[in-house]
């Protein structure tokens, strides 16, 4: 499928304000992206009645009807298998070839579950990843893996390095990205034998990754790596953290500014440097965390966004399909026998 025919189909049902928030998404990305069809799936006749406020819609948006819905409370063992939910469907259709990405604002275990099991995961690649770029006070770094994994081996660990490696060249154009395993210290000593042993296997592949040892939590602001690597548990805490501290910030920057009548006569002042660190710190920008290491894109979008949030999702989507990602991962991944790699390295600590 080329880029002139490049279908994106969407779980018009998942996220917190669905379809309306989803549809409305969609208009705004559409301006950026007026070469992308869309495949909609989901209640039909809700989501039709969204469609109806911009009439230009019906000129690349297709609808395609579903009788169930993924609910956030469910379970994934409770939904792998229902094949007539609106995220099924979506999925499915990027398995089919009728899309080349899916996005949904759903339920995140259930979106992992359902395209683990209908794409599968890459050869040599254990298991796939959620994966985001993140802004820090230089830019913006890659992490992973925030969410999938819980626990991790160190096989695991150094999949995610390299795959990291990837999006960082692709999405954020650094050619030799720095790569840093998240820690409790810097010292070599530090952390459990799982994270030791992943660094090695990354210092030993012949990708010649910049490495650069390990990385603390205060560090990721400050730009010390673009590829940050941790386990799901770990990662999504971490970027949790960052989450309730920009909202800390921000809350305290209003609550001083209203309550000070020096500040509020100093604000004209002041407005374009809040301006631009409002949009540095804006969460919407960062929207569409990518399920990397599958034999097929499939991005989820905070359940919670508006649908500006919604469009970065799906401009993140659109960007990664043209760049034809998946295949890129497929070709870098295959030349690396991790498993090898591994038992080189158990053998040389035992």
């Amino acid at each position: 499928m080329s880029d002139s025919n490049l279908v994106i189909s969407v779980d018009a049902m998942g996220g917190d304000n669905s379809p309306r928030i989803v549809v409305e998404g969609i208009h705004i990305a559409h301006k950026n992206n007026p070469d992308i069809k869309f495949v909609l799936f989901g209640d039909e006749a809700k989501v039709n009645a969204e469609m109806a406020k911009f009439s230009e819609l019906k000129n690349f948006c297709t609808v395609i009807h579903s009788t169930e819905v993924v609910r956030n409370e469910d379970k994934p063992s409770q939904v792998i298998r229902n094949k007539n939910t609106s995220m099924y469907m979506a999925i499915d259709a990027v398995r089919k070839g009728d899309a080349r990405a899916i996005i949904s604002a759903g339920n995140t275990g259930a979106l992992m579950a359902i395209s683990k099991m209908l794409l599968k995961t890459i050869q040599r690649v254990h298991r796939p990843a959620i994966c985001t770029n993140i802004p820090h006070k230089d830019g913006m770094c890659v992490m992973l893996d925030l969410g999938a994994n819980t626990e991790c081996s160190a096989i695991n660990l150094a999949e995610f390095a390299i795959i990291g490696n990837i999006l960082a060249r692709h999405t954020l154009e650094i050619e030799r990205p720095r790569i840093a395993l998240l820690n409790i210290g810097a010292e070599e000593m530090k952390g459990s034998e799982e994270i030791h042993q992943a660094a090695k296997m990354i210092k030993n592949t012949h990708l010649d990754l910049n490495f650069i040892g390990y990385i603390e939590p205060h560090q990721i602001s400050e730009g010390y790596a673009d590829v940050i690597v941790s386990d799901g548990f770990t990662g999504n805490i971490a970027l949790k953290t960052m989450e309730g501290t920009a909202k800390l910030v921000s809350g305290l920057l209003k609550s001083t500014i209203k309550n000070s009548v020096w500040a509020k006569i100093g604000l004209p002042f002041l407005l374009p440097i809040i301006w631009t660190m409002k949009k540095k710190m804006d969460p919407r920008k960062y929207n569409g965390a990518m399920f990397v290491g599958l034999n097929g894109l499939s991005v989820k979008s905070h359940g919670g966004t508006d649908s500006l949030g919604y469009s970065y999702a799906i401009d993140n989507a659109a960007k990664l399909v043209r760049q034809d990602f998946v295949q890129t991962i497929r070709d870098e991944v295959e030349h690396v026998d991790l498993d090898e790699l591994s038992q080189d390295i158990l053998y040389d600590v035992y």
